[in-house]
């Protein structure tokens, strides 16, 4: 069994910062979506996916991945929004097994009604504390530590969807 690699002062300080920084800001984005449209934010995170998609509409497999959401949670999710009449399901003709999700009209209109208090809250609680130079940090940041990831998130997600799982 090898040694841990424990945190030295610096990496533990950066990592502490780190974590209460992006539960904080998650939390308060989370609370004004949900005061302020009604909407949690997997819901709003799934609307805002089919609304960019081509047609609206994308395979539930491909919404799981980019929603960052396992396909049970997704599926659940789905099935609420269609009973809101927001998504509907479609089947995939080259594929029994896998189905697509695409944004109504109504789920559309939803969407279009919640983004611009959306932006507001990301603008009041992330972006208006930082510099352009901070922001470039950051967003590189994100990409050296989550690309990598989501190599292996797609790895599980790929193994779910060979036993259909990701198709819902």
């Amino acid at each position: 069994m090898t040694a841990p690699r424990w945190l030295d002062d610096e990496e533990q300080r950066a990592w502490r910062a780190y974590i209460e920084a992006s539960r904080r800001v998650i939390d308060l984005l989370e609370r004004d979506l949900q005061q302020a449209s009604g909407l949690p934010v997997t819901y709003y995170e799934v609307l805002v996916q089919l609304s960019e998609a081509p047609g609206r509409t994308m395979r539930m497999s491909e919404l799981a991945r980019r929603s960052l959401s396992s396909p049970s949670r997704l599926s659940h999710a789905v099935a609420r929004m269609e009973q809101l009449g927001w998504i509907r399901r479609e089947s995939c003709p080259s594929d029994r097994r896998g189905s697509f999700a695409v944004l109504t009209d109504e789920g559309f209109r939803v969407i279009e009604e919640a983004a611009p208090g959306h932006v507001e809250s990301i603008r009041t609680h992330f972006l208006d504390h930082l510099s352009r130079d901070q922001l470039r940090q950051i967003r590189e940041i994100g990409e050296a530590v989550g690309g990598p990831l989501q190599g292996e998130r797609d790895a599980a997600c790929d193994g779910a969807e060979a036993a259909g799982a990701c198709d819902g």
